[in-house]
């Protein structure tokens, strides 16, 4: 048994249910009826619920791995300047030109191994355990770089 409806809708949505009828040999009021019973049909809500779902898990972990990686990214800078500052003993001036230039060498030394660990995929934020991120204050308290 069919029923009829009237209903309104805007001109481009008519516009694009007529091109599609035209286009795929259908009547217009199939292509309606699929598109209601497909937003009616409880089993299209529950799909689009698990993928959102889907995606937020995805997103969340991705998050947490940025999270995490950022924190052992600010830690190490942190451990590092504080043992290079710690270290490192003032230069006499007449020193210090020759120093620059032995620093620019390393540097370029670094950024160009830092560019092969790179193109290679190799990560030291990969090389470093999960569990690692959950140490605790007391761990960190009783590291080496802290008593100096």
């Amino acid at each position: 048994m069919r029923d009829r409806l009237n209903l309104t809708l805007p001109v481009e949505m008519i516009t694009r249910i007529n091109e599609l009828s035209e286009r795929k040999k259908i009547a217009r009021s199939a292509i309606v009826e699929a598109a209601v019973a497909s937003f009616l049909s409880p089993d299209a809500a529950d799909r689009r619920e698990a993928a959102f779902a889907r995606r937020m898990d995805r997103l969340s972990r991705q998050s947490q791995r940025i999270e995490r990686d950022l924190g052992v990214t600010a830690e190490t800078l942190a451990l590092f300047v504080r043992l290079w500052l710690t270290i490192t003993p003032p230069l006499p001036s007449d020193g210090q030109a020759a120093a620059q230039i032995k620093g620019r060498e390393r540097f370029e030394g670094f950024v160009e191994t830092l560019g092969k660990r790179l193109q290679k995929g190799q990560s030291f934020l990969r090389e470093i355990p999960e569990d690692v991120a959950g140490t605790t204050e007391s761990s960190e308290a009783a590291s080496p770089v802290e008593d100096r």
